[in-house]
Parts: structure tokens; C-alpha cells; sequence
């Protein structure tokens, strides 16, 4: 049975959700990374953070948990220790500006905002590192290549290692099956992305990082990375329409990833 790790994006996650476009439960045999960027995963963790008992700010469990990871910088170890059989990167959530704090880093999600978190004296006087800069792209490329040597030094090199390539969709299906573009993009509220620069930045992380690590398969579907208004999660040129989620399961299929569902 495959045991797969996902360090991404729901793009990722939710193909458990809507395998073969239907929505079923997700799998037990499943680690996912999200909420956060490859900088982030390597710093220290924030010295002085504290993390409530409760998720604070209305937020559920897992986003929480990867909130609190992010800032914990716990990830890399749960990785490791969860071994997994298939390795699975995509970088859609790689949007959010970076925080540098008392030499540290981490994600500004929407999370993070949510969450309250930022009132607490260990982020307070955090700084912004925005997503385009060349400063971030530099943060990036250097995260990249440690992930590389991280990987090969690890028991994550005995993993399949695989790139969901994916980007914003420039079209979207409207609640009457029409197509028509996608117009404003949020990344959080009130702070609008440039679709063309962050699929232009995508682009780049991808070739590099195919570059840096070991052998990595790709999956992809260009065809139908079609935005869906009536997703579960709602508007957003990365909620996809089923026929994208079928696609991918199409192609990771033959590179051993098992639809396996909880009972």
C-alpha cells in the first residue's frame, strides 16, 4: 500500500477528496505539508511562539495544525518520520509573502492572520517579504537546494518522488457551465495577486527545482486547469473542475499512488 506525503497545496490533497471527480472520504495513509514555503520549512522555529490549546480564530483543526507547524517548523521531522512511499510537491501555496522575525521566517497565510498569532510578542515587528520580490525568488532557490540535500541525506530518498505542475487558471466554469476568465485574484483579504507574474513565478520554481533534485515524475493537466465556481471550496483559480482531479489520478496511477480511502 502506498503511504503518500503531500508538501503543497489542496490542489494535492484534494484529489483523495474528488478521486475519479467524485468526492469520498480521505485517506488514512496520508501527510500533508501545506500553509507553508520551502524557506520556511528550513528555519528555526519562531522563538517565544505559543500555540493555543484551541484552533483560535474560527479555524478547523488541520489548518491549525499546519499553522502551527509552519511556525513550529516541525515538518521536516513528521516528514521523516512517516515514510513515506510517494512524495508529492506542488507549489501553489508558495503565494504568500514570506515574515522575516528574529532571524527567522514564515508563511503570511491567511491563517496566520486569522489565527491571532501575530499579536503575540514572539511575531510582533515582523517583516514583509513580498511573494515577487527577487529577495523572496533568492529565499526560495536557496530553500530548493537544501531540500535537495535534505532529501538525498534522509529516508526520503527511498521515496517516489513526484511535481504536481500546476498554476492559477486563467478560466473559470461559471454555476451555468459557461467558461469565462478569471478576473480579481485575492490572496488575502484586500491584497490582490498578479495571475500572470505568480504563473511566470511558478514556472521558475518548478525548473529549478526539477533541476536541484533527484529524478523526479511530473503530472500535469494543462487541458483542464479550468477554475470551478461551484467548488467545494468556493471561487478560486485553483479550485479546479473534476475533470482536472480524474486527469491527475490518470496519470499517478502508473507511478504506484493508490486511491486508498478510510473505512
Amino acid at each position: 500500500m502506498s503511504r503518500v506525503a503531500i508538501v503543497g497545496s489542496c490542489i494535492s490533497r484534494d484529489l483523495w477528496r474528488f478521486r475519479g471527480g467524485a468526492e469520498t472520504q480521505p485517506t488514512a495513509e496520508l501527510l500533508y505539508v501545506s500553509r507553508t514555503s520551502l524557506p520556511s520549512l528550513f528555519a528555526t522555529p519562531i522563538a517565544g511562539f505559543r500555540a493555543a490549546a484551541r484552533p483560535p480564530g474560527g479555524l478547523k483543526a488541520q489548518p491549525h495544525r499546519a499553522l502551527v507547524a509552519d511556525l513550529s517548523k516541525t515538518a521536516l521531522a513528521d516528514l521523516v518520520a512517516f515514510r513515506p512511499t510517494h512524495l508529492i510537491f506542488d507549489f501553489i501555496d508558495e503565494r504568500f509573502d514570506l515574515l522575516s522575525i528574529s532571524g527567522s521566517l514564515a508563511t503570511d497565510s491567511w491563517e496566520l492572520e486569522a489565527s491571532g498569532y501575530r499579536k503575540q510578542a514572539a511575531l510582533r515587528g515582523a517583516r514583509a517579504i513580498p511573494r515577487l520580490s527577487a529577495a523572496c525568488e533568492r529565499l526560495w532557490l536557496d530553500a530548493a537546494a537544501e531540500l535537495a540535500a535534505f532529501v538525498r541525506a534522509t529516508p526520503l530518498c527511498e521515496a517516489k518522488l513526484i511535481l504536481h505542475s500546476a498554476r492559477w487558471a486563467e478560466r473559470r466554469r461559471t454555476a451555468q457551465g459557461r467558461e469565462a476568465r478569471v478576473a480579481g485574484v485575492e490572496i488575502l483579504p484586500g491584497q490582490t495577486g498578479d495571475l500572470s507574474r505568480h504563473n511566470a513565478l511558478l514556472a521558475r520554481y518548478e525548473a529549478a527545482f526539477t533541476e536541484l533534485m533527484p529524478a523526479v515524475a511530473r503530472v500535469e493537466a494543462p487541458g483542464e486547469r479550468v477554475a470551478d465556481d461551484e467548488h467545494l471550496w468556493g471561487e478560486s483559480p485553483f479550485h479546479y473542475v473534476p475533470a482536472y482531479y480524474a486527469e491527475i489520478w490518470r496519470q499517478l496511477a502508473p507511478l504506484g499512488v493508490e486511491p486508498t480511502v478510510a473505512a
